[in-house]
């Protein structure tokens, strides 16, 4: 048993660049879904969310304008494993999925707080390298094996 907080590993690698990239679209998006209140940013987020998380990447809007940019810029490829940036997009999913219920249900003051915590969790993945979602799962996965022993 490890006290280590790991992410899930599946032994496919990613372009950490892209993944940043692609995090700073999902907070613009956010952003703008915050100023506007509008479903439809809320539902895009959702649906873009739900390609990621499915592995349906060649779909995803946010992926293929985070290709166009990479390619663009010439920004170098920095391999990392696929699996937490993975289960970090079906938290977004379920964040997204909240945001899209609640602003449908005209819960303006819950869709835009929980916007904010996604803009947080986009901002420090894009900004910072940090995938909060794999941090949790590794916090997940301790409780887990603590629970166990």
């Amino acid at each position: 048993m490890s006290n280590n907080l790991e992410c899930p590993i599946d032994n496919i690698s990613v372009n950490e660049n892209k993944v940043r990239i692609v995090a700073f679209f999902v907070l613009l998006l956010t952003v703008v879904f915050v100023v506007t209140n509008s479903w439809l940013f809320a539902a895009l987020l959702f649906a873009d969310f739900a390609l990621r998380s499915f592995n349906f990447n060649k779909y995803s809007p946010l992926g293929i304008l985070s290709d166009t940019v990479v390619k663009q810029l010439k920004i170098k490829n920095k391999p990392t494993d696929r699996a937490p940036k993975r289960f970090a997009a079906l938290v977004g999913l379920l964040f997204s999925g909240f945001i899209l219920v609640a602003v449908v249900l005209q819960l303006t003051l819950i869709s835009q707080i929980a916007a904010g915590i996604l803009i947080i969790f986009a901002a420090l993945e894009s900004f910072f390298g940090f995938c909060a979602g794999c941090y949790a799962y590794g916090l997940f996965k301790l409780t887990k094996l603590s629970k166990t022993s």
